[in-house]
């Protein structure tokens, strides 16, 4: 027996927080019968059907890309504009694979996509801290001190951030830029671009090239993608 939601999380169609919405709006039946009631326990015989179609189990798959710049973290885009997924879709990926978590439609780097609704609640939760290494392209030179309020903690949107790892890797030349890596666990709006704004270095370029643990090694072009090996999926899901 497991809960509807994960069920559902599991079979690809969306990830558990948005199977709980999907029931909670009457939108799932089980076995006939509309179900509204989050945590409802079912077998491996009962049918399910999202929106009147029988749901149907898919393998769960997770891959690694490096996404483009001007691409869109999402499986679906209002303006039609070019998702991730487009890319896996290009590339004969049939499962109905969505992003963990979001990168900026400007902003390139490692990506995981997959159809594991939990594994995606997992690494999305902010308990378990997942580390993420951003390296930036700021305008200016990154002070002393910016360093240090990076570190410490920087007032954005009325909050202050938590605890972070910041390191100048180079300074060009005329001064005019810099270039930054940042190390942080939240993953807030926009939230590394906020927090070098605040201390004065706006970002003209932002790559992320790790996320819990996993780099880019092997990936060196944008567009580029892989599956992750079993040892690297059991890996995340003991964060």
């Amino acid at each position: 027996m497991e809960r509807l939601q994960k069920v559902i999380a599991h079979a690809g169609v969306a990830s558990r927080r948005a199977a709980e919405k999907l029931i909670q709006a009457g939108r799932v039946e089980v076995n006939d019968q509309i179900v509204t009631e989050l945590g409802i326990q079912v077998k491996q015989s009962d049918q399910i059907k999202v929106d009147g179609m029988p749901l149907k189990k898919e393998p769960l798959v997770y891959f690694l890309l490096n996404k483009p710049r001007g691409v869109i973290s999402s499986a679906h885009d209002e303006k039609g504009r070019k998702t991730v997924v487009d890319i896996f879709k290009e590339a004969g990926i049939e499962e109905r694979i969505y992003p963990i978590g979001r990168l900026d439609y400007d902003t390139t780097g490692l990506l995981l996509l997959t159809n594991d609704g939990d594994l995606t609640n997992q690494l999305m939760h902010p308990k378990f801290e997942v580390d993420k290494v951003y390296v930036a392209k700021v305008k200016g030179r990154v002070s002393n001190e910016a360093l240090k309020t990076l570190r410490t903690g920087v007032k954005i949107d009325g909050r202050l951030t938590a605890q972070a790892k910041a390191k100048v890797v180079s300074v060009s030349d005329d001064r005019k830029h810099s270039i930054v890596r940042l190390t942080i666990h939240e993953g807030h709006y926009h939230q590394v671009k906020k927090m070098l704004k605040a201390v004065g270095n706006p970002v003209v370029k932002l790559h992320r090239e790790e996320y819990a643990g996993l780099t880019l090694a092997g990936l060196p072009s944008a567009g580029q993608w892989r599956k992750l090996r079993p040892n690297e999926v059991k890996a995340l899901k003991q964060l």
